[in-house]
């Protein structure tokens, strides 16, 4: 059968039987294209580990974002991307029982482990007092951020929220994530106190919880706040808060999990209020529980 057929097949099974969101079958059926092009094959037969072999060092020698005043490499985790969705066709193609490479023999590139971007609790204060809650504009944005560090949602939860998915008589809602999954996530006093501020303010009757304001507001689209935008809100107001470092919606999603680990909360707990599905993910915040490391050793090594 015709590789462009399979691969036609392939993604309507992530998509219809696996379930993933379509934004992640956009991306399988890129990588897949993009190996497909560079290895010039037709049928799944032609399909060799020497071809996946030099397509790891095309993509290891492929630009990739930009630093300072030079251009990086690729970075191995995103060459993975591509070798991870080329594993999962192989896997398909297996099961449909077509004779192709073995995906065993598709390794991964072993990556650095993860760095956190984080912002000190001092920092996260201002951010929180930047915006200005005499106008609506800033009472949206006070309740965006308060919501952010109170639930540890992920922009695009937060952007696909509507009012009716809140319940404001609870501390408590429910959020769909990643991969169709639906978990609890809890509202401090002063995210909910943030929320009701702004929603009782506003004159829109728009279901969005949170939507555009400014001049575009004004041309008959759309008005719920996209994911982009969020961004740009949060950059200008970490440079009105003086705060140096990068901060994003992640940002304050790695704060939210940080202080929740400093604070006692064991990592399935903050894995499930993260809606991570493996809990390798969560752990890259173990560094916030080997604090106590320094005193241990200073305690009982010997001088």
């Amino acid at each position: 059968m015709d590789l462009m057929e399979l691969k036609r097949q392939f993604l309507e099974y992530l998509e219809i039987e696996r379930g993933r969101s379509v934004k992640t079958v956009e991306n399988y059926d890129r990588y897949l294209d993009r190996f497909f092009a560079f290895a010039d094959v037709k049928k799944p037969s032609d399909l060799t580990e020497e071809q996946v072999r030099t397509f790891r060092v095309y993509l290891n020698r492929q630009p990739g974002t930009k630093v300072g005043g030079r251009i990086e490499p690729m970075k191995r985790r995103t060459q993975n991307y591509y070798l991870i969705a080329l594993r999962a066709f192989l896997k398909f193609l297996r099961k449909r029982g077509i004779e192709a490479l073995s995906p065993e023999r598709i390794e991964l590139t072993k990556v650095p482990e993860r760095s956190l971007d984080l912002i000190s609790s001092a920092e996260l204060k201002r951010l929180m007092n930047a915006p200005d809650q005499k106008t609506l504009e800033g009472r949206r944005d006070r309740a965006i951020l308060e919501l952010l560090f109170s639930t540890g949602l992920r922009i695009s939860e937060l952007c696909g929220l509507s009012i009716d998915d809140v319940d404001m008589t609870r501390d408590e809602f429910s959020v769909r994530g990643k991969g169709d999954k639906v978990r609890v996530v809890f509202l401090s006093d002063t995210a909910r106190k943030s929320l009701q501020d702004y929603l009782k303010n506003r004159k829109d009757m728009d279901d969005a919880m949170f939507v555009r304001y400014g001049r575009k507001a004004n041309d008959g689209g759309d008005l719920r706040l996209s994911p982009r935008a969020v961004q740009r809100l949060l950059k200008k107001y970490a440079v009105s808060a003086g705060i140096t470092r990068k901060v994003t919606p992640h940002v304050i999603r790695h704060s939210f999990a940080t202080d929740l680990l400093s604070n006692g909360a064991d990592l399935r707990s903050v894995q499930a209020l993260l809606g991570h599905a493996n809990i390798g993910t969560t752990q890259v915040y173990t560094h916030v529980t080997d604090k106590h490391l320094r005193e241990v050793h200073k305690k009982f090594h010997g001088k």
